[in-house]
């Protein structure tokens, strides 16, 4: 990259919201967010955004893709990596010690899974269930959200319990239970709602490997309370996919590079 290249793209970044807007976008990577849920999650005007959403585009930060008649934008993870490679490579002249971490050590099970939603009573309680349970052995799977107070949704309990699941041992947990000094540490994270992937979080001790696979709410779903109870059981059966093919993946063989592009695709809605 040249440095004439390396000044556009930082003077894009150096502006408060179109730094912020580039971490949301960043969280949600690879996966695309809608205007109206960047407005909503950063509370800025939709005029103001545009202005944003148009300069890092301009400045191939960002990329636009229309979806029916949505437009989602994602980063441009090409062009992000060739800033850090610039500010590694060329700037720092490739110095190990700033480039490259301690040598890790392979990942051997069992492996330890969080999957975080705003609320922690359906979705992210099914992913720990069904982890725990298809995943015996091979994970210790948890759960949490970002809102405090939040209790188990009997419809959630519902379908665990119509498939075969002991519920007895499941809670709805804070965020912050995680975060202690002699919590588990976490070798995946996943967020399963757009609003936990829109959280600002500070980073996870040792680095753990995260994706999103968001998924509907099904406590918003209106209807009788059989309509209700459907929405639930099809994000069950979604999520019960995701985990089958992540329980499955030979982590211990992958490289992190590989690993992360399997993991960023289960979570794909396309």
């Amino acid at each position: 990259m040249k440095n004439e290249a390396a000044v556009q793209l930082f003077t894009a970044l150096g502006h408060p919201g179109r730094l912020g807007l580039f971490r949301l976008l960043m969280r949600h990577a690879p996966q695309g967010v809608r205007p109206t849920e960047i407005a909503a999650t950063l509370g800025v005007k939709q005029n103001t955004l545009s202005h944003h959403l148009s300069d890092l585009e301009s400045a191939g930060l960002i990329r636009a893709a229309r979806e029916g008649r949505s437009i989602r934008y994602s980063v441009a993870l090409e062009t992000t990596a060739a800033l850090i490679s610039y500010l590694g490579h060329d700037c720092g002249r490739g110095r190990p010690d700033l480039l490259h971490p301690p040598q890790e050590s392979p990942m051997t099970p069992p492996f330890n899974v969080l999957f975080i939603c705003s609320g922690n009573s359906a979705r992210s309680i099914f992913a720990e269930a069904i982890l725990n349970k298809i995943g015996e052995g091979r994970f210790h799977a948890y759960s949490a959200g970002t809102r405090p107070g939040s209790q188990l949704n009997p419809f959630a309990v519902e379908v665990l319990e119509r498939n075969g699941y002991d519920v007895s041992g499941l809670r709805s947990k804070h965020l912050s239970e995680f975060e202690t000094a002699d919590a588990p540490k976490m070798d995946f994270v996943f967020t399963v709602c757009d609003t936990a992937a829109s959280e600002e979080c500070a980073p996870w001790p040792g680095q753990p490997m995260t994706a999103h696979w968001g998924l509907p709410d099904p406590v918003k779903a209106q209807g009788t309370e059989g309509e209700k109870g459907l929405a639930f059981a099809r994000v069950f059966g979604e999520m019960h996919r995701r985990i089958t093919l992540f329980a499955a993946l030979p982590i211990g063989e992958l490289e992190k590079v590989a690993l992360q592009g399997q993991i960023d695709r289960i979570g794909d809605p396309a």
